[in-house]
């Protein structure tokens, strides 16, 4: 809440309220007043109730984790009304702040966030706070649901199928398309009675209510270019679109608020929160897992899984939870004083999607855009009361194009893309406040030596367009710190190890490039702010050697980091979960969130999470023929 503070106070500072006729004029901090006094009127939102457990108290299922994966299976689970389940989450609850959607970037800024760190980079991140790249995740009812950007895009149908390929039976696209279409409630009602889309489940889809002015621009780009405007999530992946959104009325439409609160009063259901969990706990010689060891205001819990132990922390958490249990690489456990139970892979196969992040496009018309004015004024706050406005942009994204490099000619599936164009209405030089910067690791000095030439009402006419590598061929690794979970692990996430990927991005940077250089950004004269990135002003500006250092200058996380704790058939030495996500060589212990994946799909990755989640809860089910 301080931060919501300090952001209210300097609202209420640059709002006035001054006096007019004898009538004191209404000022922005009135307006954000409002806002906090107006209560959600859907009878499926309110708190969820929190649960304290007894010692040793039992329980059928316990799910650690109530994020994008957790909050799903405990409700697909209690479905069954015998099954008694408990969700352990270390956060506590959503606030209104983190409904709005075009305030997801300042999310990571909050207590919501573990505030995960990766060790320093060799070839990104290198001019960012620390040399070390940010990786935000979600602590809090919804996990990293609450923190993302809102986007809801699922990959292309060979994503999956490569999974199956790779041994993973039950995982192809046209097994995994009823799960993704089960968890929908698509609000967008040209896409209501499409075959690729779901309508009656918990999971809002809808479209931002808040047309762009750049969104127009945009779709004449992409037509410009040969690209269609479609439906990403659809038959085809390839082409320029609008963000889908995981939203309802113009809110975020978290994995909580989705099938947590719905669900809120079942009697078989209990949530427990600010619950950290320590430990599984796991008999070392039936190498049966039998519950969780857990701290909650500063006491210390075991309770008791009388059927399952289900993992849904994250790619991230889920790892470091198996390794501080004594599963994973022996070697590394010993060296880390934890006793060894069962030899797995553990903490490998880390992936990611990077984006490169800090240009700005300049054009002469500030109407154009979105900037902090623009999203503190009374207007947008009036706007957002109604459910519209430019504070429902999901992260402030205003496009989205799925294309293919020249480094994708390698790849067998014709239709896959391997690179994505992100266009926010706003822009970092634009950043009049810091708080983009700081989630970012954007050092002030970096900021004012870029931007800082820029008079204040040019950098207000900016917006920003990324270019994201949704292909990564780089992989990395999560490694212990310490024995204690309380210690941050070791994060190398290895970006550009590969060579191909520098040149991906850069080609990503070129395509940008092109979509500015059409017809309709060119009527309002947008260009590239030309002031090198620091570190790079001895290489000609525009040149390939140019592009290459401001990309491992300021290249970012997209926070999508999967694989940890791969899925993969017996006899996989990769592998650490089966394809029913069961943990090879234990009892009583699954894994179902981003970590299982096996290789990340050419996504965002909160509709594949959710899906595993859906399918991992029918699997439970029916291996304990419920």
């Amino acid at each position: 809440m301080r931060w919501t503070v300090v952001v209210l106070c300097v609202l209420a500072a640059r709002g006035g309220g001054a006096a007019r006729g004898g009538v004191r004029a209404p000022s922005m901090f009135d307006a954000w007043t409002e806002l906090f006094r107006a209560r959600p009127r859907d009878p499926r939102e309110g708190f969820v109730p929190d649960h304290r457990p007894h010692h040793k108290e039992q329980f059928d299922f316990i799910v650690v984790g109530a994020g994008s994966a957790g909050s799903v299976l405990a409700n697909r689970l209690s479905e069954v009304p015998d099954w008694k389940v408990l969700l352990l989450e270390a956060g506590g609850n959503e606030n209104f702040f983190s409904d709005i959607p075009i305030f997801a970037p300042f999310l990571s800024l909050t207590s919501m966030n573990w505030g995960y760190n990766s060790d320093p980079q060799e070839k990104a991140c290198k001019d960012l706070r620390g040399n070390v790249c940010f990786m935000p995740r979600g602590k809090v009812l919804g996990g990293s649901s609450v923190l993302n950007f809102l986007i809801y895009q699922r990959g292309h149908p060979d994503d999956y199928n490569d999974w199956a390929r790779m041994g993973n039976d039950g995982w192809n696209y046209s097994e995994v398309l009823p799960y993704f279409k089960k968890s929908e409630n698509m609000m967008i009602p040209e896409l209501r009675n499409s075959s690729y889309h779901g309508v009656g489940g918990y999971l809002e889809i809808d479209y931002s209510p808040y047309r762009s002015p750049l969104e127009r621009l945009f779709r004449e780009a992409g037509e410009e270019l040969g690209h269609a405007w479609r439906d990403p999530n659809g038959e085809h992946v390839l082409g320029f679109s609008k963000p889908q959104a995981t939203m309802r009325r113009g809110r975020r439409c978290s994995t909580s608020k989705a099938f947590l609160e719905p669900v809120r009063f079942r009697e078989n259901l209990k949530v427990s929160k600010h619950s950290t969990v320590l430990r599984i706990l796991i008999d070392p010689t039936s190498k049966a897992a039998y519950g969780v060891e857990f701290m909650k205001d500063k006491k210390r819990y075991e309770v008791i899984a009388r059927r399952e132990v289900v993992l849904s922390a994250g790619t991230i958490g889920s790892a470091q939870l198996l390794l501080v249990s004594g599963v994973g690489p022996a070697g590394e456990l010993r060296a880390r004083g934890v006793p060894p139970l069962q030899d797995l892979p553990v903490g490998h196969n880390l992936q990611d999607h990077v984006t490169f992040s800090g240009n700005a496009f300049i054009v002469n018309d500030s109407s154009l855009c979105v900037n902090d004015a623009t999203a503190a004024s009374p207007a947008a706050a009036a706007a957002y009361l109604a459910g519209r406005g430019p504070l429902t942009l999901p992260g402030g994204a205003a496009g989205l194009a799925f294309l293919r490099t020249s480094l994708a000619a390698d790849d067998p599936a014709p239709g896959r893309p391997d690179m994505e164009l992100v266009m926010g209405a706003g822009s970092l030089a634009g950043d009049m406040l810091g708080i983009l910067r700081s989630l970012l690791g954007v050092t002030d000095s970096w900021f004012w030596q870029v931007y800082g030439s820029l008079p204040p009402r040019v950098r207000l006419s900016t917006f920003a367009m990324n270019p994201v590598l949704i292909r990564p061929r780089s992989v990395g690794r999560l490694t212990l710190r310490s024995a204690r979970v309380q210690d941050p692990p070791h994060i190398q996430p290895n970006y550009f190890h590969d060579p191909r990927d520098l040149q991906a991005l850069r080609e990503g940077v070129r395509m940008v490039q092109r979509v500015i250089a059409t017809r309709g950004f060119q009527r309002y004269g947008a260009r590239l702010h030309a002031t090198p990135f620091p570190g790079c002003e001895r290489l000609r500006f525009d040149s390939d050697q140019y592009w290459d250092c401001a990309i491992m200058q300021t290249s970012i996380t997209l926070d999508h980091q999967v694989g940890t704790c791969k899925m993969g058939p017996a006899g996989d030495p990769t592998a650490v979960v089966s394809p029913r996500l069961a943990v090879h060589g234990l009892r009583g212990l699954r894994v179902a969130d981003a970590s299982i994946m096996p290789r990340i799909p050419a996504a965002h990755t909160h509709a594949p999470v959710v899906m595993i989640a859906e399918k991992a809860a029918d699997m439970i089910k029916q291996d304990w023929g419920r």
